[in-house]
């Protein structure tokens, strides 16, 4: 009887009967069942991290320490969406203190770079490649600056797997192995760039060994000089000359000027569970905005994947975005309304613009005075880090300095050069950013530590996948693999405009009666591959002192506990 009420709710779902009917046991959205285990966890998007992570917890180190090991390994073997190249975001749950800490890891850009060199060099907006959207690396002074504060074991130790796997080699994986191929296809004339990262005059393929000694080398040196072997010795002047020989502006002096900032999250109450995020310049809040919009409609009494959800969910996103792009930036250059953003009051007046079978062609904002990865881990103590760290567009700007072994983001790319934009560029600025990690307290207790890599993927998937937990039951694996929806064509931080509604793409499991449904209430439905987002998240338990950890089966991941 029961095995014939799932298969039921199975057809009813559209979903694959391979997927779950052939599972004894599980949620029927599951690709595997959540890992569990006491004493530490981990959870990141390629296993050689994860199990460096486990590693270091074993030798004694602290989720933070574990934390910068996976991600020094993820620079290494998935330098497509990572690298001390790029910027780093982390909330910190502090066991010790009973408290969340944020932290900004993001640069600046130049501040020799003038708005006006754009125009002068026939740029309408900034673009995408090259040495003009090259920002401050900010993910080593991220780095240091969390292990002063939390670490436990010295950084010699905390890189050693990374400086190991660089010299050795590792195999290269399937999903890194593909977007390697892409990124190679458009950025691999760069000068510096072929020397490391296309071994024998093309990308590495999915189980070929790659090695990248001049990384290992770099590696070795911070370990052994500490963050101002990054920005204020040779790596900086490395970084100095070669941008100067490729007509760039990133200098000596604004890496010697960069700091990282300790910042305190913000969250709202979504059904009795605090949710936090980092503020702007990220685009954290979003989230927020849209459980604050949700949460004033019955979600469970929907359905999942039911039409009225799908509606409901895209709705409340246009809206949440809208503000996104006419408000968030760096809160140094601009007056950024978070409080009123993330009220209650507010997402009550939001809501009210929402037509229930009606899709908004386009939508205004309140009236008030890439590719990523991401990582969480946690240990015996109770410490927890929810890590996210990006190059931006997969393997960055292209932009390779000599032997040093990675790439320079491309994140400045996400100013605007619009006059009087908030997001607006301007030199020695950070630009909107995309990359947000999250985590979930229940009472004043760590409940969940998870992130959503990939674009303005980002919020919609922190939105859905509580929902899923909150609102559907999900556990976290679950809530992980069920069917994704994501809507495009928001207007954005970079200028563009949403006027004719966007549209709206679902992944496999969603039913062909509600896509109907969906396109008779105005919705426009594109199909669209691997743009749904790479999740990891870990769960505490407090009653039965355990840790449950999930990992996106869309991506190389692995979560994996001791």
């Amino acid at each position: 009887m029961y095995c014939l009420r799932l298969l039921a709710l199975i057809l009813l779902l559209g979903i694959s009967p391979a997927h779950a009917y052939d599972r004894i046991t599980g949620k029927p959205f599951a690709s595997r069942s959540e890992v569990l285990a006491q004493s530490g966890m981990a959870a990141t998007s390629q296993p050689l991290a994860t199990q460096a992570a486990l590693d270091i917890l074993k030798q004694g180190g602290n989720a933070v320490d574990a934390a910068i090991a996976a991600n020094a390994v993820l620079g290494l073997v998935e330098p497509t969406g990572s690298g001390i190249g790029g910027d780093l975001f982390a909330i910190v749950w502090d066991a010790k203190n009973s408290e969340l800490v944020g932290l900004n890891g993001s640069g600046r850009s130049p501040k020799s770079l003038k708005k006006s060199e754009f125009s002068a060099r026939g740029h309408n907006k900034i673009p995408s490649f090259g040495a003009l959207p090259v920002s401050v690396p900010g993910a080593v002074d991220g780095w240091f600056m969390l292990h002063e504060r939390f670490g436990s074991l010295p950084m010699t130790t905390v890189l050693t797997p990374a400086i190991t796997y660089a010299k050795k080699g590792y195999p290269v994986t399937e999903l890194v192995a593909y977007y390697w191929q892409m990124n190679v296809d458009r950025i691999g004339d760069y000068d510096g760039f072929s020397d490391i990262f296309m071994p024998h005059g093309r990308a590495p393929r999915e189980g070929e060994i790659f090695k990248n000694p001049a990384l290992a080398a770099t590696y070795e040196k911070i370990a052994t000089g500490g963050r101002d072997a990054f920005y204020k010795g040779d790596i900086a002047r490395t970084i100095d000359a070669y941008m100067q020989e490729q007509d760039g502006f990133l200098s000596y002096e604004d890496m010697a000027a960069h700091k990282g900032e300790w910042v305190t999250p913000v969250s709202t109450n979504y059904r009795g569970y605090d949710v936090w995020e980092l503020p702007p310049n990220g685009q954290g809040i979003a989230a927020l905005q849209i459980l604050n919009i949700l949460e004033r409609y019955d979600i469970e009494g929907m359905g999942f994947g039911s039409a009225d959800y799908i509606h409901t969910f895209v709705e409340a996103k246009k809206l949440a975005f809208e503000d996104r792009a006419k408000f968030y930036a760096d809160m140094d250059f601009a007056d950024v309304p978070v409080e009123t953003l993330i009220s209650k009051d507010y997402a009550k007046q939001r809501q009210a613009l929402i037509d229930p079978r009606k899709a908004a062609k386009r939508v205004d904002a309140g009236v008030i005075d890439g590719d990523t990865v991401y990582l969480t881990v946690a240990d015996k103590e109770g410490n927890m880090v929810s890590l996210i760290q990006s190059n931006y567009r997969g393997m960055g700007s292209g932009m390779t300095p000599p032997g040093l072994g990675f790439v320079l983001q491309n994140r400045g790319e996400l100013f605007t050069l619009q006059e009087g934009h908030r997001n607006e560029y301007a030199p020695g600025k950070r630009p909107f950013h995309t990359i947000i990690p999250a985590f979930v307290t229940r009472s004043g207790e760590p409940f969940l530590s998870f992130g959503v890599m990939g674009g303005a993927t980002q919020p919609q998937m922190h939105a859905q996948i509580l929902v899923n937990v909150i609102d559907f039951g999900m556990n976290l694996q679950e809530a992980g693999d069920a069917p994704r929806i994501l809507h495009s064509g928001s207007s954005s931080p970079t200028g563009a405009l949403m006027r004719s509604g966007g549209y709206v793409s679902l992944e496999s499991g969603i039913a062909q009666e509600v896509r109907r449904e969906l396109m008779e209430r105005g919705h426009t439905l594109q199909s669209v591959l691997g743009a749904y987002g790479g999740y990891q998240a870990i769960g505490w338990d407090k009653r039965e002192q355990v840790y449950s950890g999930a990992s996106e089966s869309r991506k190389d991941g692995q979560a994996a506990g001791y």
